[in-house]
């Protein structure tokens, strides 16, 4: 999982290092068409990352719940995905 966390912060940080480079194109009065494409690159790498940590999330924290047979905690793990998922829909 260390891999996985340290893929995660990698492709964070390239993120974080094109979101300022939108911001430079904006401040240099870029085409618009180019600034959009770098926005929709951003998005899909970020939506990259959020289907990593969802799949570690079900990998680990909803397992764990399934694995300890704890009702309850099956539940919150459940509960706090639909709950997610309910929030994107939107």
């Amino acid at each position: 999982m260390a891999d996985g966390k340290s893929a995660k912060l990698n492709r964070l940080n390239r993120i974080a290092g094109q979101v300022r480079g939108v911001a430079q194109m904006i401040e240099d009065d870029r085409y618009c068409i180019d600034i959009l494409t770098q926005i929709q690159a951003i998005k899909s790498a970020l939506a990259k990352v959020e289907s990593q940590v969802l799949k570690d999330h079900a990998a680990c924290c909803v397992a764990e719940a399934i694995a300890s047979g704890d009702p309850e905690d099956q539940r919150q793990k459940f509960g706090e995905l639909v709950d997610l998922f309910e929030r994107n829909r939107r």
